[in-house]
């Protein structure tokens, strides 16, 4: 379990410092450095269920703001702009790849929720 941990923790240490050269790169490094920090300090010390449900509430809350744009893009035909770069006529590119961001976070947080509630 550990050893899986340290492996988020790395990823979304990642995650965090890419999202350092957009305009909002601080909430967005905070986000997942937040999380980050969530799987490093499970290695080591239990987490309060309730900072957990709180982290993965606001995490949730945070994505229902993108998720119009995330319908938006599910209705496009052209699926591969996911991956190129902002598109300035496309505000649902950027409002998918938070929604998904913000998704992938909250499920590696509930990860952890899971395991603390395990015997």
């Amino acid at each position: 379990m550990k050893i899986i941990n340290y492996a988020l923790f790395f990823l979304f240490v990642v995650f965090a410092i890419i999202q350092l050269n957009d305009p909002d790169g601080i909430l967005w490094f905070s986000i997942y450095f937040l999380v980050a920090l969530i799987h490093l300090i499970s290695n080591f010390k239990a987490i309060s269920k309730f900072i957990l449900i709180s982290v993965i509430i606001g995490l949730l809350i945070y994505s229902a703001f993108h998720f119009s744009l995330f319908i938006e893009y599910m209705q496009t035909e052209n699926k591969e702009e996911i991956f190129g770069e902002m598109v300035y006529k496309k505000p649902y590119l950027e409002g998918t790849r938070e929604f998904l961001g913000l998704f992938i976070a909250a499920f590696s947080v509930l990860y952890q929720l899971k395991k603390t509630s395990k015997p």
